[in-house]
């Protein structure tokens, strides 16, 4: 596991965690990037602890940080390595995920 601290908060990031640090903490790579997690964190969380937006709107290029936070709008899909699209806000992150934010695609992906 890389040495990083998954509860702590970047200087870019959207979210600030201030509870349940104590969880036990995943890698997973965002926009080919290993970065922390903790088990139990949406994917949504997880993105937004690392940065300010969870993907960029296909219609203006925009970037979006989810909107209702419960599976309902659609504004916070996102893709795995292998183009696979995931609600965010309703899967979990898991060891080893591969999460795309700017539409890249590989052969990996997040089926682990």
């Amino acid at each position: 596991m890389a040495s990083y601290r998954a509860h702590m908060t970047s200087s870019v990031s959207q979210l600030l965690r201030v509870a349940e640090t104590g969880r036990t903490p995943l890698s997973f790579f965002l926009d080919g990037v290993e970065v922390g997690a903790l088990t139990g964190d949406t994917v949504l969380t997880a993105i937004l602890m690392q940065q300010r937006h969870v993907r960029h709107s296909e219609f203006t290029g925009e970037p979006r940080a989810g909107f209702c936070m419960i599976g309902a709008c659609q504004d916070c899909w996102v893709r795995c390595e292998d183009g696979t699209r995931i609600r965010a806000c309703s899967t979990l992150v898991k060891e080893g995920m591969r999460v795309v934010t700017n539409g890249a695609r590989n052969t990996e992906g997040c089926a682990r």
